[in-house]
């Protein structure tokens, strides 16, 4: 068997008891009971009926009235009280050996408390944290405590000869949880039992913790396909964590440029003409300072280029609208712009836009054979759409390389989605959504 990757799977392991997974989860139900104490604490307030009901004698009918309205109360409490406590006990799991449950899905709080509270109440994740949370301030506290007793009531166990030989004469016999010895063949027995317990208990603290670590899992975080949903939604999260990097660096890269390598650029090229007026005309030094003038105006219309390709100034002063024009102006192919965007939209958006518009531009020139083309940009509420036809021959494949496929994926990572119609012969069509929230 492979090295174990849970507790549970360690059960069936027969290196067990020389691994680090017994005390592992000994850590882990150690780390429980704190968390356990306060969901009991939290649910003792609605659960004073109930309570109530436990302390005395009660007839039929108030018993009932009793335990309705304890059930209510826990019911109409339950998923606020889950939220603090869940979020604590969701952390617990790795210790056993699972992964970690996460932060879990957030309830959206658009509209204020009453659309929060209704959301909260109707999800079905709130319902199964807060049975979690009935199980932890319960049935998970005596079961913990219990495998953690194991192993010292066996230690008690075996060292209970030494513990009667200790006795002074005439001394209360040795209390051992569930009898007293006063002499040592009384003890043999625990000893016995002791000896057995020793090595169970291993097994019984990685059971305990391994099972409230897969049911922490289950109900923390829910069935596989929402674990998968849970996966898919991090990943999103930090692939738009990652282009928010990636944009943050291509602007300070072109900072950088601008206000660094393209000056000091200038002011060579300036220093490079003045020298050459002090030169005599026709000299051999003036003719390579001449040349080195005229290297540097090179230079300085290859790093604007550059520049521009990182982050085009237009679109930064302008937007988008301005930027798109400026691209149709540049492009071989008679291009009319069409936009209707009344507000700038978010930099990571406009920037995706501009890009694809760009390489679908670009494309066009290249490889379509096209007289014209139009490029029109709407936004739907809180969607951008973007459109780019063309009246060429069709036949766009991203297989062949004609930059479809990096297109499509600077869309993906800005959380939108491409679409294209190229039939053969023509016409073309490109479309980008790209959410702007």
């Amino acid at each position: 068997m492979h090295k174990p990757r849970t507790a549970l799977q360690a059960l069936a392991w027969r290196r067990l008891l020389a691994s680090s997974w017994p005390w592992r989860s000994a850590g882990y139900l150690v780390a429980t009971l704190p968390v356990a104490v306060v969901a009991a604490a939290l649910l003792a307030v609605p659960a004073v009926p109930w309570l109530v009901l436990a302390a005395g004698q009660y007839p039929a009918g108030v018993i009932v009235l009793l335990v309705l309205l304890g059930g209510a109360l826990i019911a109409a409490a339950g998923p606020l009280i889950a939220l603090p406590v869940a979020s604590v006990a969701r952390r617990r799991p790795g210790i056993a050996g699972s992964r970690p449950a996460g932060p879990g899905r957030r309830v959206s709080g658009n509209g204020g408390a009453v659309p929060w509270l209704r959301a909260r109440y109707t999800d079905p994740a709130a319902w199964r944290q807060t049975g979690y949370v009935c199980l932890l301030a319960t049935v998970v506290p005596v079961l913990s405590a219990a495998a953690l007793l194991a192993a010292p009531m066996a230690i008690a166990f075996i060292a209970s000869p030494f513990l009667v030989l200790a006795q002074q004469p005439g001394s209360a016999p040795v209390a051992l949880g569930f009898g007293h010895v006063a002499t040592v063949p009384q003890a043999l027995p625990y000893v016995a039992a002791g000896l057995v317990l020793l090595p169970l208990s291993g097994y019984l603290v990685t059971l305990a913790a391994g099972a409230d670590a897969a049911t922490a899992r289950a109900l923390l975080l829910g069935g596989p396909d929402e674990q998968l949903r849970a996966e898919l939604t991090e990943v999103t999260a930090s692939r738009a964590r990652l282009a928010g990097a990636f944009e943050a660096e291509r602007r300070r890269i072109e900072r950088d440029l601008h206000d660094g390598a393209q000056q000091k650029l200038v002011s060579l090229s300036m220093q490079l003409g003045m020298a050459q007026l002090d030169l005599p005309p026709g000299s051999p030094a003036a003719e390579a300072v001449a040349a080195a003038h005229e290297q540097a105006k090179q230079l300085m219309a290859e790093l604007r280029e550059l520049i521009h390709g990182i982050q085009p100034q237009v679109l930064t002063d302008l937007g988008l609208p301005a930027a798109l024009a400026e691209l149709a102006d540049s492009c071989p192919v008679p291009v009319t712009v069409d936009t209707d965007l009344a507000d700038r939209l978010p930099g990571r958006v406009e920037n995706t836009a501009y890009f694809a518009v760009a390489e679908a531009l670009t494309n066009i020139a290249k490889h379509s054979g096209a007289t014209s083309a139009a490029v029109t940009a709407r936004r739907h509420r809180n969607l951008l759409v973007v459109e780019i036809g063309d009246n060429g021959c069709g036949g766009a494949d991203p297989a062949r390389g004609s930059g479809l496929t990096g297109l499509a994926d600077r869309v993906a990572v800005a959380g939108g989605k491409m679409l294209l119609s190229s039939p053969p012969g023509g016409p073309t069509l490109l479309r980008a959504e790209l959410p702007c929230s």
